[in-house]
């Protein structure tokens, strides 16, 4: 884990050349072995202790994303010995810091990179905690070795990277990044996938070993999520439809359903490969999203340079096509990526029409809401249209944009499904809170959420297994995921080189599909959440009971249920009595319509260890009661409120709100400063002798009773009112716009997360409108603008990305 935001990258540059190498022997790189560029004060330096030369990393520079310059990156030239997909291990040393000196960038690919593209580079980190020692031990998975000592470790199971050297091309250039000072780099080696190193092999250069090939193994179905009321769906492409119909029930393009792959010559169209994804899934029940409308990414390259009217035009007519050609698709991916691929660009398929959809217009997302107008027109009532999206399944910055999105779409009931990408360069290093308490988030809207692109890296069988077993049940049994598609399943996979795949080329199941289908088919979605046990005498002849989501919550609803003696419309949170005869020991608790079941109680059992027990991990916030607020600033409110718990047993309860307040064990009520523009926030919950935490989305703006809410003395003001031009920014400098100062003095002040202020500047106030500039800080992340007159105060949110 990073615990300070330093950035280092190196600047050497070494040529290596290997003549008569053994295929499984690692081909080695000493750190040391290129040419320091000047840097005053020193960026590192080459050192020499017990016959070990190494290079250590001296001096931080500022937190980004990547090395910013290019006399910041280690650069390797390296001819390999045969083609192939190679993992990079490495020789390090971590420092006393720690967790503050573990952690380095590593190119995601081959090739010279951008020094200032994040995209290009991927973070090993957490390495303090990693690494082997002793001769014998094969170096893959985490580790044990600690700091300050020299370890190796396969950096590509820390950053999901592999690195493929295609045939005919077999010097490749190599380079690093290096992000906290305190880390040393001994050497690096590169070991084909496949082969497994011990400490030994590595330090000697010695082959390593190989597994044999697992035997063949052919599938027989049903799919996995059979019977089931959530799909567990797969892609349709040519590597992928080996064995479909026994593992998915769901459909979706990968590339045949992108603009590019229709229509590469403009009025000419391919649908053959489309047509047959789009009949797998109607001859077979399946349902069948399309993968994509918009994107900016494999557009056709004619329409770049057309005038925007006739872009539009085109786009009409595509949409036209796909919904007149296909008229019972479930899901319409309407846009893909908008926060992060645009159709803003020329060249490289990045379709340049965004300005005939609107461009960002008054909204600053006008072409999103033009092409969900034109998919209501075009798509019958029955097709659900969705907006699709990653890097939003941890991060709040990027939840919140998108989420502004959903809800500009909302607002014109524009959209019917939100999706998520969530592959594995987004959850890999996102906590099971921090993606727990983004679905609520999206869960508050009242829209289904569909996990639209999974997928987990497994450089070994273990890694893999462990990260779906920590993050699938998460999405699968949250009650607002409506569904889940892998972005593939077999070698072909997009993130073959990452290890992705689940399957072999010959069908045998990695340990994690294993897995896969035994917790689909098995786990529960639903569970008695409180209940209590009734006798006559000592016999027991009924119980009381409440149905709720396997987290404990009762909210967002699922369908009608039919618990088969006692309701055939039941709803979560409603209290039940079931009365029963000494024959019956279990209750089945099902979809009211399709008798799909979601759990089986055995009340019998729950109740042999007493009358009245409480169930153990259903300690859940359940709702939120006593609130009251009071009007600080027309965009600010003091929310006072009170949250209900089910399943206490007595103990602490440590309470918080993320992003808000940091834990107390107070009971309550609670008080909060929040901004309108946060309307919903996540409270978290934790109690001694429950194992794990609970969530809960509360939206405080909508329960502020308005009639009762008292008003302060700012809101009987002429309301001043602050703006930002360009929110979020990329500039350290914004421009505020001041409106309505009543012509007093007006302070402006930039203020940092912890409410530290940065920056200060006095206008006169004299205009009804008036603009400044002020100063951010360098690192990325929310700041505020604060606007002060002698009777007037106004607070807002920036995001510096």
């Amino acid at each position: 884990m990073l615990r300070k935001t330093t950035l280092l990258t190196l600047g050497l540059i070494t040529s290596l050349s290997f003549v008569s190498l053994a295929q499984n022997e690692p081909i080695t790189v000493q750190a040391e072995s290129g040419t320091i560029p000047p840097a005053d004060p020193p960026v590192f330096s080459t050192l020499n202790e017990s016959g070990t030369q190494f290079v250590r990393v001296v001096a931080d520079f500022a937190a980004t994303q990547n090395p910013g310059t290019a006399s910041r990156i280690l650069s390797y030239t390296v001819t390999f010995p045969a083609a192939g997909t190679y993992e990079l291990y490495a020789r390090v040393r971590v420092g006393a810091g720690g967790f503050n000196d573990d952690s380095f960038y590593q190119a995601n690919s081959f090739g010279s990179k951008s020094a200032t593209n994040s995209n290009d580079w991927a973070l090993a980190n957490g390495l303090a905690s990693a690494g082997f020692t002793a001769l014998t031990a094969y170096v893959e998975g985490n580790g044990t070795a600690g700091n300050s000592t020299w370890k190796w470790v396969r950096i590509s199971d820390f950053t999901g990277v592999r690195l493929t050297v295609p045939a005919g091309n077999l010097t490749q250039t190599f380079q690093i990044g290096s992000r906290e000072n305190g880390l040393d780099f001994d050497k690096f080696a590169f070991g084909p996938v496949g082969v497994r190193y011990t400490v030994a092999n590595l330090d000697n250069g010695q082959p390593g070993t190989t597994n044999p090939p697992p035997p063949p193994f052919t599938p027989t179905g049903p799919p996995i999520a059979t019977g089931k009321p959530k799909t567990l769906g797969g892609v349709y492409s040519a590597p992928q439809i080996t064995n479909f119909t026994a593992y998915w029930n769901q459909v979706v393009p990968e590339n045949a359903g992108k603009w590019g792959s229709v229509e590469a010559t403009r009025d000419v169209m391919n649908w053959t490969e489309l047509d047959a994804a789009y009949k797998l899934a109607k001859d077979n029940g399946y349902p069948f999203r399309f993968h994509v409308l918009i994107w900016g990414n494999q557009q056709p390259s004619w329409i770049e340079n057309l005038p925007p009217a006739e872009q539009l035009e085109e786009i009409k007519e595509w949409f036209a096509a796909v919904a007149q050609r296909y008229p019972a698709i479930d899901i319409v991916e309407v846009v893909n990526e908008p926060t992060n691929d645009p159709p803003n660009q020329p060249g490289s398929g990045g379709g340049n029409y965004i300005n005939a959809l609107g461009g960002s217009g008054t909204t600053g997302w006008d072409w999103i809401l033009t092409s969900f107008r034109l998919a209501r027109e075009y798509f019958p009532k029955t097709t659900k249209l969705m907006l699709n999206d990653y890097n939003v399944e941890a991060n709040n910055a990027n939840s919140q944009r998108y989420l502004t999105i959903v809800n500009l779409l909302k607002a014109e009931n524009l959209i019917d499904a939100i999706g998520m990408q969530s592959h594995a360069f987004s959850t890999r290093f996102a906590s099971a809170d921090a993606l727990r308490a983004n679905l609520n988030l999206f869960a508050a809207t009242g829209l289904p959420i569909y996990i639209t692109e999974f997928d987990i890296d497994g450089a070994t069988d273990e890694i893999q297994l462990q990260e779906y077993q920590r993050v699938f049940p998460i999405f699968w049994e949250h009650p607002a995921v409506k569904g889940i598609s892998l972005w593939g399943y077999r070698p072909g996979h997009w993130r073959t080189a990452q290890g992705a795949f689940i399957a072999f080329e010959n069908g045998a199941e990695r340990p994690a599909l294993v897995w896969l289908r035994d917790y689909v088919q098995n786990a529960s979605l639903l569970a008695i959440t409180s209940f209590t046990c009734k006798y006559t005498e000592s016999t027991l002849t009924g119980v009381d009971f409440v149905v709720g989501n396997k987290d404990g919550s009762y909210t967002p609803g699922v369908p009608p249920l039919f618990i088969n003696g006692v309701t055939a419309n039941g709803q979560l949170g409603t209290p039940y009595t079931y009365s029963f005869d000494a024959n019956q020991n279990t209750l089945a608790i099902q979809d009211q319509a399709t008798r799909t079941t979601y759990a089986v109680w055995n009340f019998r059992q729950a109740c042999a260890t007493g009358p009245t027990p409480t169930p153990s991990g259903t300690f859940a916030i359940t709702a939120v009661t006593g609130v009251s607020c009071t009007t600080v600033t027309p965009s600010q409110r003091t929310v006072t409120f009170t949250p209900q718990y089910s399943g206490l047993n007595g103990q602490a309860v440590t309470f918080s709100v993320v992003n808000e307040s940091l834990p107390t064990t107070a009971s309550g009520p609670y008080t909060l400063t929040l901004y309108t523009d946060n309307p919903t926030v996540t409270l978290r919950a934790e109690q001694a002798g429950t194992p794990g935490a609970t969530t809960y989305p509360f939206n405080w703006l909508a329960a502020c009773p308005s009639a009762n809410s008292r008003r302060g003395a700012a809101d009987l003001e002429s309301p001043l009112s602050l703006s930002v031009l360009g929110n979020p920014t990329l500039s350290e400098t914004v421009q505020v716009e001041v409106r309505r100062a009543a012509g007093q003095p007006v302070r402006l002040q930039t203020l940092n997360s912890q409410g530290q202020a940065l920056s200060e500047l006095m206008i006169n106030g004299s205009s009804s409108t008036q603009r400044a500039s002020l100063k951010l800080g360098p690192s990325t992340g929310i700041y505020f603008l604060k606007a002060t007159t002698s009777t007037q105060q106004q607070v807002i949110k920036v995001l510096k990305q």
